[in-house]
């Protein structure tokens, strides 16, 4: 088996700790109309099963996706390489998650605002669970395991900003690999008006902006985040991330900036990982 992780986002260990013996996780990504979820090896930030999906119930209430959480759950634990059935599972929500209570809900239903979701879904689901916001949960991913390893494969260390470019802009800071959490950074104000109605990929297909056109909202964004920040990487997600040569290279920042590596795993092994690192002890 390999070492557990020793960097700082690495949870206590025993010499027969509970958490460095099993690293498999359950995470799951809840979307506005897909669940995606997979079981992941925590150590190497890999899926031990294919990423699945299933359509997000509506209305999206509490109940009903604890009750789809316990039917991929229950799917999931039959499967070889099943985490342990003691496990936590990790969460990524499109929410505002504050010592794991929803203080918002973003294309979800309202009825997750102030419920403590941590314990709601332990109990209806009856084993441990940890949330976290669905662009962390993503950033988690690409500075542990994807973009944020720099060249010679560790972390990057210093201020990383992970920016995923989607309907709206998402956002992750970290700094010497710790998470700040809940950095809604699409809602700063450029010109009168939230970045996000003006960067994000959303907004480029809606105004029917060339890639240079575009590149010039992201250079304005981007560099006042630079600005405010002064980071030492910058990594680009969401699903545009794919057309990366299309834009990327029309933009002027001191800071290097990549594109993310993981796609649309990035949530689901992100939740995992969260989910992993907040694991208590067990000897």
């Amino acid at each position: 088996m390999a070492n557990s992780p020793t960097h700082s986002d690495s949870p206590p260990t025993a010499t027969t700790g509970w958490s460095t013996l099993h690293r498999h996780h359950i995470g799951i990504d809840l979307g506005g109309t897909m669940i995606k979820y997979a079981v992941v090896d925590t150590a190497e930030g890999t899926l031990t099963t294919p990423l699945l999906q299933l359509p997000t119930p509506v209305p999206v209430t509490p109940p009903a996706v604890a009750e789809a959480f316990g039917t991929l759950i229950h799917q999931l634990s039959s499967r070889p390489h099943a985490p342990h059935p003691g496990a936590s599972v990790g969460v990524a929500l499109p929410a505002i998650i504050r010592r794991g209570i929803a203080c918002s809900a973003a294309n979800i239903d309202e009825a997750w605002i102030d419920l403590d979701v941590e314990r709601f879904l332990t109990d209806r689901l009856d084993r441990p669970v940890h949330v976290l916001n669905d662009a962390d949960a993503a950033g988690l991913a690409e500075a542990r395991y994807g973009a944020g390893q720099g060249d010679a494969g560790r972390p990057v260390t210093g201020t990383v900003l992970v920016i995923t470019l989607g309907t709206g802009i998402g956002s992750a800071l970290f700094v010497d690999g710790k998470l700040v959490p809940n950095l809604e950074l699409g809602h700063l104000e450029l010109g009168g008006v939230k970045a996000e109605t003006q960067a994000s990929a959303v907004a480029r297909e809606r105004e029917n902006l060339d890639w240079p056109a575009y590149a010039g909202r992201l250079q304005q964004y981007l560099a006042h985040l630079e600005f405010l920040f002064s980071p030492d990487l910058i990594i680009v997600g969401g699903g545009i991330s794919a057309r990366h040569e299309d834009f990327l290279p029309h933009l002027c920042l001191d800071t290097p900036i990549v594109p993310a590596q993981l796609r649309n795993t990035a949530g689901v092994i992100g939740a995992a990982r969260h989910a992993y690192l907040a694991a208590p002890i067990r000897e």
